[in-house]
């Protein structure tokens, strides 16, 4: 962390203004990836810069300026305090209460915060209930809370992974704090942006995990002997290292992708603020761009999260049983990448997130604008191959949208949401393919094993199959 404030590396989104470079989130996740290849622990620290960047557009001018240079100069670090032990993921539950004096109008924190990454943090951010007589997310407000005596961290989290992170469970009593923005946005508005971001960063520290670990068992088949040869030259392994290349590589797309489409939303946002006179235009603009965010996070942290899990298992299993062992960091990267379809929004919450965008068509829009922008007649074979994975995910949203059932479309959202990866990706890598004879080959790779992916997914969904439905209660001896 001191090298990162002797690199003035803390405040890497913040405008200049504030002692901050004023980089895109696109380089952000890029800074984000290379510090995971070395160390998931230190990102979680590093990545939460988010921090900083919803008090600059959110925040009164004055909390900028109080706030902002010191995150920038690595005086402060910062975290979320969201979770509750009974309000994970279902935050509009949470009960912190956030009580305003009639004598001073101060703001003050009680109540409890767990599993909270990074507790130990100088600044925090406090979702709390400031509106007692209302029950749902239109009752809470954000606060920003700096460390004092008021708050007590009861507990540090013994995990299974990224133990250089602290994981607290926070107990706050009667912490003096400081409203963020208005009151009751705190859900609705402050916190999905942060999670937005949040979610973006968890994605880039799961391809940087997936890169390291890949790149250590692609060392170690290499001058690993058995019966004469490296193991590098058997063709189960290096089978097992082509694809996981190929999906790390298909990830890194479309984070990045993703991470311009939220640098071009945050533009437009401020366009608005710079250019009334072309509102209308740019409004529009900023909704499309909205839209895209959204359903893109939500997809992006699901494929490359689940991604992640996959390679890192792939890679333990190059190392044999040497990698079961603590004498190799595989072990490290196996427990490291395991939460990051945990935290942040579940693989099965990002589902949740992301389905309706897919099923309104949002991913197959994205899709005839890559269709319209680009000339794809010299690699004609990839494009055939990433428009099947498109036809195919279009009739399957088609299949899903007539039946109009509820239960049959939460029983094949999370093959629709995959199946929107895979077409996404395949685009990506066929645009890339444009460029470069390797990314071809790459392309080449991941459209195979998403075609076969994919056209077991649709042929699923059109099978009518409705079994797990039927009998799951009988199954999971719920009757």
């Amino acid at each position: 962390l001191e090298r990162l404030r002797q690199a003035d590396l803390m405040g890497m989104t913040l405008p200049r203004e504030y002692g901050g470079l004023n980089m895109p989130k696109t380089i952000y996740c890029m800074a984000i990836e290379m510090v995971s290849r070395a160390d998931a622990s230190l990102m979680n620290i590093f990545g939460l810069q988010e921090i900083a960047g919803t008090i600059y557009r959110y925040g009164t001018e004055d909390q900028r300026r109080r706030y902002l240079p010191r995150f920038c100069s690595g005086e402060l670090t910062g975290a979320m305090a969201l979770t509750e032990p009974e309000a994970g993921s279902d935050l509009p539950a949470i009960k912190l209460k956030a009580v305003q004096s009639e004598e001073d109008g101060k703001w003050r924190l009680s109540g409890t915060k767990h599993f909270i990454t990074n507790g130990c943090a100088g600044v925090i951010l406090v979702m709390g209930r400031s509106e007692p007589d209302v029950e749902d997310a239109r009752g809470l407000s954000l606060f920003i809370y700096e460390r004092d005596d008021k708050m007590n961290i009861r507990r540090i989290e013994d995990k299974y992974g990224i133990h250089g992170s602290p994981t607290c469970e926070l107990q706050f009593n009667n912490a003096e704090a400081e409203l963020l923005g208005e009151r009751r946005w705190g859900l609705i508005k402050y916190t999905m942006a942060l999670m937005n971001g949040a979610r973006l960063a968890v994605a880039a520290q799961a391809v940087g995990i997936a890169e390291a670990a890949y790149q250590k068992a692609n060392t170690y088949a290499g001058i690993r002997m058995q019966f004469g040869h490296p193991i590098h030259d058997f063709a189960p392994i290096c089978e097992m290292l082509t694809i996981m290349k190929a999906s790390i590589e298909g990830a890194r797309a479309l984070l990045y992708e993703t991470s311009c489409i939220v640098d071009i939303r945050e533009r437009m946002a401020e366009m608005i603020e710079l250019h009334p006179e072309m509102k209308s235009e740019l409004r529009k603009r900023l909704k499309r761009a909205s839209d895209y965010e959204l359903v893109f996070t939500s997809i992006l942290k699901c494929f490359a999260t689940e991604m992640g899990n996959r390679v890192c298992y792939e890679a333990l299993q190059v190392y044999g049983g040497a990698g079961y062992t603590r004498d190799f960091d595989i072990e490290r990267h196996c427990r490291d990448v395991r939460v990051t379809n945990i935290y942040e929004g579940t693989t099965q919450m990002q589902v949740e997130a992301a389905i309706g965008g897919v099923l309104r068509g949002i991913v197959s829009r994205r899709l005839v604008e890559y269709e319209r922008d680009y000339d794809f007649a010299a690699i004609p074979d990839l494009h055939q191959a990433a428009t099947e994975l498109r036809q195919w995910l279009e009739a399957a949203v088609n299949a899903v949208n007539e039946k109009q059932d509820p239960d049959y479309q939460a029983l094949h959202a999370r093959r629709l949401v995959d199946m929107a990866a895979d077409a996404l990706i395949g685009y990506l890598l066929c645009i890339d393919g444009l460029k470069s004879e390797r990314k071809q080959k790459v392309a080449c790779v991941f459209l195979a094993q998403a075609k076969a992916r994919t056209k077991s997914a649709l042929d699923t969904i059109l099978s009518e199959d409705r079994s797990c439905i039927e009998h799951r209660n009988a199954i999971l001896g719920l009757d």
